[in-house]
């Protein structure tokens, strides 16, 4: 009987393992990075209202400095975070965009129509309401903050409801969203910039032709994209449109398919495996023989996958928590439940909570009914309305277009963060409710006419 080979390695001790389980399931589960963004926004609140409320504006307004090589600027925490780390979410989300584009459920017109036609339904209502309730008031320029749908707090909370919502409409709410994303960095770009500058435009455009030529000749080198990337945060900062942007646009140009066949690289693979085994071993050529296999093994992985399989943990992890940690603190203490009926956060409540289900799914509805794209499979009417309601948490792009709105204005920026907490809380709780106790599986789905 064959035993087991000894290793040197120490055991690990049952304790260990017992702690270190829970952590693990957790990092397992799809809704995972959505309910640590709904611990870190519910810890801001607690520490912004507690007796150390002081230490939360401390410590994410403490000034901070960077230096390099003379030049050199100053700037918060909370700067450092919103303009800086979040252009790695931005990052991946450009690249979650091309991946879409290029091989996911967006790749064909047909596929992608429907989820364009509820996202545009879920930007024009909410901002239509908000302006309904502010205009002509301080607050009206913030119109685009009800527009964005939170990606990663929608697929939890269907997450939490997966045995009775279809594969369909996740989809379908995750093509949705990343229209929403598309939506809401073109209205961050021109409707929230310091003054446009020619000149350093021209630099950034530059650097877009050499962002171009890196995918054009299928550069793989991660350092290459993050010099010009580096590069154009800083001319996009100068030119007048929020440098954060600028990792879209990087994302968009990390090359998104392989660089040749799969069954080619595969087949040359089996050839050269089977040479190999035809031969005697030879153990001083065992680390070059490894190295071929691996770097034939690349070519069948695009680069857009690999960086995105790099980034997406410490986006989801770390950076949008920390952000949702360093922006959810609102001092309700001296607030009551009238400051609810304001203009600024009654036009978010009822842009995300209103305005994003009745424009979702009634043009989705319109358009099944005309004939433009079938429902999507496995779903019917309730539970079409479902996930219409659960895309209206509007939270991460919605706090970052309310700082950029309200920027220099702490009052109006408490205001605006007041009603994406409360509607997105609203979207969350009912959608859920919808979908759990009252939405039946798709058995008697829309249909479209013949």
């Amino acid at each position: 009987m064959a035993t087991a080979p000894k290793t040197n390695r120490p055991p690990v001790p049952a304790l260990f393992k017992v702690a270190l389980a829970p952590v693990q399931a957790f990092f397992r589960l799809e809704a995972s990075s959505g309910i640590l963004l709904a611990l870190c926004a519910v810890a801001a609140l607690a520490w912004a209202n507690s007796p150390w409320g002081a230490s939360y504006s401390a410590v994410f307004d403490a000034p901070l400095r960077l230096e390099i090589v003379g030049h050199g600027g100053h700037f918060t925490f909370r700067e450092l975070i919103n303009d800086g780390l979040m252009t790695l979410f931005f990052f991946v989300v450009g690249m979650e965009i091309k991946r879409e584009l290029s091989s996911g459920e967006l790749r064909t017109f047909s596929r992608a129509l429907l989820p364009l036609i509820a996202a545009l339904g879920g930007m024009v209502v909410p901002a239509g309401l908000y302006l309904a309730f502010t205009r002509g008031t301080p607050a009206q320029g913030g119109w685009a903050i009800p527009m964005a749908t939170d990606i990663a707090f929608a697929i939890g909370c269907l997450t939490l409801v997966k045995a009775r919502v279809g594969h369909g409409l996740v989809v379908f709410l995750t093509a949705l969203a990343i229209f929403d994303d598309i939506g809401g960095i073109l209205v961050i770009a021109l409707f929230y910039g310091t003054g446009l500058h020619v000149e350093w435009l021209a630099v950034g455009a530059g650097l877009v032709a050499v962002l171009w030529g890196l995918n054009r000749f299928y550069v793989r080198n991660g350092l290459a994209y993050a010099l010009v990337g580096g590069a154009l945060w800083y001319a996009m900062h100068h030119g007048g449109i929020h440098a954060t942007l600028s990792g879209v646009v990087l994302g968009l140009f990390i090359p998104a398919l392989p660089s040749r066949p799969g069954r080619e690289v595969l087949e040359e693979l089996a050839a050269y495996v089977t040479a190999l085994v035809s031969r005697p071993d030879d153990e001083s050529a065992r680390g070059a023989q490894l190295l071929h296999i691996e770097e034939a093994l690349e070519d069948i992985e695009p680069p857009l996958n690999r960086f995105v399989h790099l980034w997406h943990g410490y986006v989801a992890y770390g950076i949008v928590p920390l952000f949702a940690l360093a922006n959810s603190g609102v001092d309700v203490s001296g607030m009551s439940l009238s400051d609810l009926l304001k203009p600024l956060p009654l036009g978010i409540i009822v842009g995300l909570f209103v305005g994003k289900q009745v424009g979702i799914f009634l043009f989705t509805f319109a358009a099944v009914k005309v004939g433009v794209s079938p429902l999507p499979a496995g779903g019917s009417v309730a539970q079409l309305h479902g996930v219409s309601v659960v895309a209206g948490i509007g939270f991460t792009v919605a706090l970052f277009v309310g700082g950029l709105a309200f920027a220099g204005q702490p009052a109006l920026l408490a205001e605006a963060k007041l009603g994406i907490l409360t509607g997105s809380l609203l979207s969350a709780v009912v959608g859920y409710v919808l979908l759990r106790y009252v939405a039946r599986p798709a058995q008697a789905a829309l249909q479209t006419p013949s």
